[in-house]
């Protein structure tokens, strides 16, 4: 795996969905998306979801060569969606990654960083913002980072390569307790930071650990979604988000309709479970988004 690629998160052995399954999830699409006002914004995750293995977009999750996920952005634009990513990466590799999907505007460090319309803004929630010109420096002046490492120094480490070059916030990977952590974070007199836990991880050989988001209070994927939606003059209900984690599942309360695919966890109430995994799993819902405008708008 390369230092310029995100580590795409393991998934579940799901099976191939049948035919049954996917009309059954189309269904339910198409029954959800008709008490919505046509969407405007596609809000989709990277690695894991419109992603395949290793971060390719001209693969399926089986690791066949496919265009189904590109099929699915050209789809998308090509309806007069805003497709925008929102995403774990930091921002230098997430500006890349979007110009190369055609695409302006991303959200970056789970909702840490928002590059909108050639601007960037940085999500400080509750961080103190006399301590450092980021909110990345801000938790590692404050000794959030330190206080985290000395609680656990065999459970805790910063994810290598990819906590590199970030702004808004630390990548993380290891096995605590997110509630531990916070408690800690609080006799630290850091109560304004927490830990947020984004499922398996890679990158700890002969063990299974999961990946960390420390971020600010008040800054997350949902939060960063909800704010871009009122800077664009739209509503929740005309946005919908994809993603395969705990933190993309969030998105629900940010927007009209939040799915995660077929190989993803975490989904929670409200979520919808595509029948197909990654890439296949967003062009499922953007066909769906797609057929439900054209019928809203003959």
């Amino acid at each position: 795996m390369s230092a310029d690629t995100e580590p795409t998160l393991p998934t579940d052995p799901t099976p191939r969905p049948g035919r049954d399954g996917q009309d059954d999830v189309a269904r339910e699409l198409a029954a959800r998306l008709a008490t919505l006002p046509p969407i405007q914004v596609l809000y989709t995750d990277l690695d894991g979801t419109l992603l395949g293995p290793d971060g390719s977009l001209l693969h399926r999750a089986d690791g066949q060569p496919s265009t189904v996920g590109a099929a699915a952005v050209v789809e998308a634009l090509s309806a007069g969606l805003t497709v925008i990513p929102v995403s774990g990466r930091q921002r230098q590799q997430l500006q890349h990654d979007t110009r190369l999907l055609g695409l302006t505007d991303c959200i970056g460090e789970a909702g840490a960083v928002i590059q909108r319309d050639g601007a960037l803004a940085y999500a400080w929630g509750q961080a103190p913002r006399d301590l450092a010109d980021t909110p990345h420096d801000a938790l590692l002046a404050a000794g959030a980072w330190d206080a985290l490492r000395r609680a656990f120094p065999d459970d805790l480490a910063l994810y290598e390569p990819w906590h590199r070059g970030r702004e808004g916030s630390l990548l993380l990977h290891g096995a605590v307790d997110p509630a531990a952590a916070d408690a800690v974070l609080a006799d630290a007199g850091c109560a304004w930071a927490r830990l947020i836990d984004n499922g398996e991880a890679a990158g700890w050989p002969g063990r299974q650990v999961r990946a960390y988001h420390l971020l600010p209070r008040g800054v997350g994927k949902a939060e960063a979604v909800a704010a871009d939606l009122r800077a664009r003059g739209l509503r929740p209900e005309q946005a919908v988000a994809v993603g395969d984690s705990p933190t993309d599942a969030r998105l629900a309360q940010a927007v009209g309709l939040s799915a995660i695919v077929a190989n993803g966890r975490g989904a929670g109430e409200g979520v919808l479970r595509l029948s197909a995994p990654m890439g296949e799993g967003v062009a499922q819902l953007v066909t769906a988004v797609v057929a439900a405008r054209r019928r809203q708008e003959a």
